[in-house]
């Protein structure tokens, strides 16, 4: 994929958005500032339809503003998914958010963070990837950042920075390019 633009919001988060081959669909990699560099190297070095915004961030609050933004249809399309680098998991519990003051030191903006997110499943589970080169643990644990985005109704899937391109890859060939008639 080829980078295209990178920019900042309100929250002082760091988007960066690339683009692979016309079609496909929108997807969103969420990593913390340590793991944006292997981020970022990992989608140039991809080959594929659609695109990918890399949302590097800190904080939940900039994590769900940043993800209402990318998933709004004026954009013309919504994300098909989210992947947050963290250890892999394949769901996690409801959780519970503290609420700390935070500031944006770009900024100057301070926002209150908490409250609670949703139990979340990883995207492909049940669905037979492992052929595809899946590296799910199996692994059930706590991520706020997946709850978040399952609080929005928004696919998430969580694996490591190391194997970024590996779970994207298997999420693109598991997700259809086309409408399918029912029935």
């Amino acid at each position: 994929m080829h980078l295209v633009s990178v920019w900042s919001d309100l929250y002082a988060s760091t988007l960066a958005l690339y683009t692979g081959r016309a079609g496909g669909h929108r997807w969103l990699v969420a990593s913390p500032p340590q793991h944006a560099g292997a981020a970022a190297r990992a989608l140039e070095a991809l080959e594929g339809k659609g695109e990918a915004v890399l949302l590097v961030y800190a904080g939940l609050l900039p994590l769900e503003m940043a993800l209402r933004q990318q998933n709004d249809p004026v954009l013309g399309r919504g994300l098909s998914g989210v992947l947050v680098l963290d250890r892999p998991l394949s769901g996690g519990p409801e959780v519970t958010l503290p609420g700390p003051e935070q500031r944006a030191e770009q900024s100057g903006l301070s926002y209150q963070e908490g409250g609670n997110a949703v139990a979340w499943t990883d995207a492909l589970a049940g669905r037979g990837t492992e052929a595809a080169g899946a590296q799910q643990t199996g692994e059930q644990g706590e991520c706020a950042s997946a709850s978040v985005c399952a609080s929005l109704g928004l696919s998430v899937r969580v694996c490591g920075p190391d194997e970024l391109s590996v779970t994207l890859r298997q999420w693109w060939a598991a997700t259809p390019h086309a409408l399918v008639p029912a029935g």
